[in-house]
């Protein structure tokens, strides 16, 4: 009997056990859950254009930094696999306007290069986005 008494003693203390376990389950389930979003900041400066005209169509945009990398959904893209990025783009979009967002500081042969593979893709249009010019 005594040694049924001693047991009974000991279990009314609370059993922290299955608590801790359900803590881990839900901090894994956090981490597990949570999106890591790694945000691609691309920083660029448009030139200024007095003629600049608003375009309001959906298109596909391809980036331009100041340092020469070629962006297109924030994804670094390089020039030899320009073309058939846009291409499957393309394809896969009814229009065929591909507007180019430049930096000012960025070097005229690169822009030259991705307007000239954005053509070889297939597009009808190409644009180059500015900033109007106030006056």
């Amino acid at each position: 009997m005594r040694r049924f008494k001693s047991a009974m003693q000991r279990s009314d203390e609370p059993n922290i056990t299955p608590l801790i376990d359900v803590v881990f389950i839900l901090l894994i389930f956090f981490i597990v859950s949570a999106t890591f979003i790694k945000e691609a900041k691309i920083e660029i400066e448009r030139p200024q254009a007095s003629t600049a005209q608003r375009i309001t169509a959906k298109e596909i945009r391809v980036y331009i930094d100041k340092a020469g990398n070629i962006y297109i959904d924030d994804q670094l893209v390089k020039l030899w696999t320009l073309q058939s990025k846009v291409r499957d783009l393309l394809s896969s979009s009814t229009n065929k306007t591909v507007l180019v967002i430049v930096d000012k500081d960025a070097r005229v042969e690169v822009l030259v290069d991705v307007v000239d593979q954005i053509r070889l893709a297939g597009a009808k249009d190409v644009a180059v986005s500015t900033k109007q010019e106030l006056g």
